[in-house]
């Protein structure tokens, strides 16, 4: 797998051996002065250090390490301190999701005169900055190396900022990066990528393009990810690498949906990880949009349009129906290690699902086809109980 891609946001993807494309990215930016964000453990087990440290002769580089399982803004502040004392000419990320997104935001608010509260409330109020940023993803999953969001917990609270400009210049797709994850990791991440497709498919914001990308990760994403997480071999690593950034590709476009917005809470309170957090629900949502009525519906393109997207995602799952289609991704998630009940998770009691219901980021939930309130949210948490 060795290509190049241009995004229609300008972002270059380079598919191949990062040990190639980082030394020539660098000379052709002429830098030298890397401030790198790693997640240490994703950079040693991955091969990256290996593959990256003759990147760095000559260089001066400045290392941030995070620490959280998913970003934070007190991690990005004190990044954000680390960078501004010693500025460097690029920002390259080496990790999964968390530290991509925490470089985002790093290089982000580094370049704005407007306060990170005021970024959350209005993202138009973001300045383009000037420093690149290169993302090199070791797991395949979130497609963040690809997106103009970075997610941020502030105060418990999740934050979604959006802007083209956060969109990581250059992104270096090496599928050896994930050979050496964990079949949990492996699972975990291959989840976000089934539930970005299935979501950008049924999302109201869904265009052609996004479509087109989307279905393409559903099929890679339904074919191969048991095979990467029980018996992984160099055909499946490729195959969810790319499913991972065509997902990616489609929710810049559509966002996300329902699932993604129920997750969050999940994920922050109880430290399930982010795609087995969103897959919980991805089945019964499917078959609440599965429902909708005229009254109910938020897509304006209408019922039909609704019926062909959710009719496109059951062709790929091989389902006659919504109820199926449900239950065939129960079956993929239990037979890849990802229990499909709260109460399995420590997750119980009407109270904590109430509270998991009325924290739901509105955001993302309005993305859905049908109207959902949190009565229905809860009802949904109550069958998965």
């Amino acid at each position: 797998m060795t290509r190049r891609e241009k995004l229609q946001a300008g972002t270059t993807v380079e598919f191949g051996d990062c040990s190639a494309y980082i030394p020539e990215l660098l000379a052709r930016l002429e830098a030298k002065s890397v401030f790198l964000v790693v997640d240490r453990a994703a950079y040693e087990h991955s091969g990256a250090e290996q593959k990256l440290t003759h990147s760095w002769e000559d260089r001066e580089v400045v290392e941030f390490e995070i620490t959280t399982r998913f970003p934070r803004m007190e991690e990005v502040q004190e990044g954000l301190k680390t960078f501004r004392q010693y500025p460097c000419e690029v920002v390259i990320a080496v990790g999964g999701g968390t530290a991509i997104d925490t470089a985002k935001l790093i290089r982000c608010i580094s370049g704005q005169v407007c306060k990170p509260d005021e970024i959350f409330i209005d993202s138009n109020r973001i300045k383009e900055t000037a420093t690149p940023l290169i993302a090199v993803p070791t797991t395949a999953g979130t497609g963040s190396e690809t997106t103009q969001f970075a997610v941020v917990y502030s105060g418990g609270v999740k934050h979604s900022v959006a802007h083209p400009s956060i969109t990581p210049n250059t992104a270096v797709i090496d599928w050896e990066l994930t050979q050496s994850l964990s079949p949990q990791i492996t699972a975990e991440t291959g989840l976000d990528a089934l539930c970005q497709s299935i979501e950008s498919i049924w999302s109201i914001h869904s265009t052609d393009e996004s479509v087109s990308c989307a279905v393409e990760a559903l099929q890679l994403t339904w074919k191969y990810l048991r095979e990467a997480v029980l018996t992984p071999t160099p055909e499946s690593r490729i195959a969810m690498s790319r499913a991972a950034h065509l997902a990616g590709k489609a929710i810049d476009i559509s966002k996300t949906t329902a699932p993604h917005a129920i997750s969050y809470k999940i994920t922050h309170d109880f430290g399930i990880a982010h795609g087995h957090a969103a897959a919980l629900t991805l089945g019964p949502t499917m078959v609440f949009n599965s429902s909708t009525k005229q009254n109910e519906l938020v897509d304006e393109r209408g019922l039909e349009h609704l019926h062909d997207a959710l009719q496109l995602i059951l062709t790929q799952l091989g389902a006659h129906d919504a109820r199926e289609g449900m239950d065939q991704i129960d079956k993929l998630m239990r037979s890849i290690g990802c229990s499909t009940r709260l109460s399995s998770l420590g997750i119980e009691g009407t109270e904590v699902l109430s509270r998991i219901a009325e924290s739901v980021n509105q955001e993302r939930l309005g993305n859905n086809p049908r109207r959902m309130d949190c009565s229905q949210v809860l009802q949904i948490l109550e069958s998965i109980r």
